[in-house]
């Protein structure tokens, strides 16, 4: 790889990069990346186990979960200038021994914003209007209104804890939907300015006033756990808790038990503490068991930002921020 000058400007600029997308993405990255004179290596069953013995060639590592970039990974990557994150949870990339390498670390969570954001009214709704159970039933032969009559989110006011890409996606589209949305965010400084229908409140004030709370947070040693017992006791009687980021940002245990007091009156979760069911350990089959067992709560299998639009959204983000990251 060698360093061009610009005709234009004195800036310099990387002429090629090769690049290794070990996940599979829309064929628009694979392209422009190419376009952009780079050589690219697409493998979407790449395994994790065989990175170390290559990743000394590139410069470039597209990754999604099943890649973790670890101390030690990173340090075998010599030639890396850069770490592209398919989706927006950086918990997989050692994000200080990569500053002190050199190494940009690229995400793309303005890729599946929408998308997640949806999700959180699909599961809402589903949930207050019964509609997997109705479901279910009217395949059956049952025909049950009564016991399946719904609750209106009119009136209702949403708490949103995580006001970056996903929270502030959420926050515009509940505009027409909820009576008032407040949201806590410990570093956003300065409510956004497009935003004009949300209230920003203490953490503390979301929890007793709101009767729907929707975490958007990264999962980090601060939000691990961050729905905890103590977190819920101070939560309204009857408030519903919507988790679309980190699985381990929710403590499944205390989850189960507030659900079985009553406490909450609803669960809807994209995303769980171990997303691997055959690594299950006995406790934990037994907790998931009796987790899918409660009523009033439907899960997903990490699926909220899972749409046709975002794999091609996500691919073109990563593309336009590589290509302004390295003048290419």
């Amino acid at each position: 790889m060698k360093l061009v000058q610009s005709s234009f400007s004195p800036v310099y600029f990387w002429a090629m990069m090769k690049i290794l997308i070990t996940n599979y993405v829309h064929p628009d990255l694979k392209k422009r990346f190419e376009e952009m004179g780079h050589e690219v290596d697409y493998d979407p069953d790449f395994k994790y186990a065989d990175l170390p013995a290559v990743i000394g060639q590139y410069h470039g590592l597209v990754i999604n979960t099943k890649i973790k970039m670890t101390a030690e990974m990173i340090d075998l990557g010599t030639n890396l200038k850069f770490i592209g994150r398919l989706g927006s949870g950086l918990d997989i990339i050692n994000l200080p021994h990569a500053a002190k390498k050199g190494i940009e670390v690229i995400s793309t969570p303005e890729g599946n914003r929408n998308a997640v954001a949806e999700h959180v009214f699909s599961m809402l709704l589903a949930l207050n209007n019964n509609i997997i159970r109705a479901d279910k039933e009217i395949r059956s032969g049952i025909w049950n209104r009564e016991a399946n009559r719904g609750v209106e989110l009119e009136n209702k006011i949403f708490g949103i804890v995580g006001l970056g890409n996903t929270g502030q996606s959420l926050a515009a589209k509940l505009s027409p939907w909820a009576h008032r949305v407040l949201y806590y965010d410990k570093y956003l400084l300065k409510r956004p300015t497009h935003l004009t229908n949300i209230e920003s409140v203490s953490l503390e004030s979301l929890q007793k006033q709101c009767d729907i709370i929707s975490f958007h947070v990264p999962l980090t040693e601060e939000t691990r756990h961050m729905i905890d017992r103590e977190f819920i006791e101070g939560c309204k009687d009857g408030v519903i808790i919507i988790n679309t980021c980190r699985g381990k940002v929710a403590n499944t245990s205390d989850l189960i038990e507030a659900m079985k007091k009553g406490k909450l009156g609803g669960l809807c979760l994209d995303v769980f503490e171990n997303e691997k069911t055959s690594t299950y350990s006995q406790d934990e089959q037994e907790q998931y068991d009796r987790l899918f067992k409660l009523k009033k709560t439907v899960f997903t299998p990490h699926i909220a930002g899972w749409t046709t639009e975002s794999l091609q959204k996500i691919a073109n983000v990563m593309a336009d921020k590589v290509a302004k990251a390295f003048d290419c």
